[in-house]
């Protein structure tokens, strides 16, 4: 099993910030985790956060994100083919490509068009074309890919009022908890079991136009979860309220 996922919690305050985008771009072999929680700013080296850029006497909106990994028995030495990335542009954005591994039937590595496609997405996220829009981004981002491949996507992108605005392709997912509670989940987009739209190399495959475009409102305490489907999968989702609701920080809930 390989998972990405990555855990956002909002913290909203009114004070002046000015930030400069600094996008974090790793491989993932099963967990990432990222909050949006001003209180976790500065813990631990697992930790890094992005505030938002904003007008003076305006709600501030940070971006913390931990990370934890643990390859899969059989990628190891590639290093796995889940990617993201996180960048503090805007109120912040984050995303995750999932690569799909039936192309190491025809010796191309599966991690390489998912890790190009999320380099790309985090190149771009400030182009001014894309103007905050993940579905955008995400046009963009495939265009931009050379390598061979297909992944399965994400991208969530945070305006500094508090929107969250999700644009996805295939099978990675999204999960809003407020209060103990799944408020709002994406839903998983296949042409038939285990085959799942995907960003693909080929001329033949789904494109941006594909994507599940979707906005939520976030309050303050909210938790978002995003990952590929080797969380969703395996984890239920009452099982990932409960660890969330144990634990001190996204650090930790990524250990567990």
């Amino acid at each position: 099993m390989e998972m990405a996922i990555s855990l956002i919690r909002t913290s909203i305050s009114q004070s002046q910030c000015v930030s400069v985008s600094h996008p974090l771009i790793h491989s993932l072999r099963s967990s990432t985790l990222s909050s949006i929680d001003e209180s976790l700013r500065r813990k631990r080296l697992l930790s890094s956060c992005a505030p938002s850029q904003l007008n003076p006497i305006r709600s501030e909106v940070s971006f913390c994100v931990g990370t934890h990994l643990i390859p899969h028995p059989n990628k190891v030495e590639r290093g796995g083919e889940d990617a993201f990335f996180v960048s503090n542009y805007n109120g912040g954005a984050i995303a995750v490509a999932d690569g799909v591994s039936g192309w190491a039937e025809q010796n191309v590595d599966p991690s390489l068009f998912p890790k190009e496609l999320m380099a790309n997405a985090s190149n771009l996220v400030g182009d001014e074309e894309v103007n905050n829009d993940p579905q955008f981004l995400l046009r963009k981002a495939h265009a931009a890919t050379s390598s061979i491949g297909s992944a399965t996507v994400i991208v969530a992108m945070l305006e500094r009022n508090g929107i969250l605005k999700i644009a996805s392709v295939g099978d990675c997912g999204l999960r809003v908890i407020r209060e103990g509670q799944i408020i709002f989940s994406t839903s998983p987009q296949e042409h038939y079991f285990d085959c799942p739209y995907q960003l693909s190399s080929e001329v033949v495959g789904q494109t941006y136009l594909d994507a599940m475009v979707s906005n939520v409102e976030l309050m303050e305490g909210d938790t978002i979860v995003m990952g590929s489907d080797g969380l969703f999968d395996n984890v239920f989702d009452h099982e990932i309220v409960s660890t969330i609701a144990r634990c001190r920080d996204v650090v930790e809930a990524g250990i567990s």
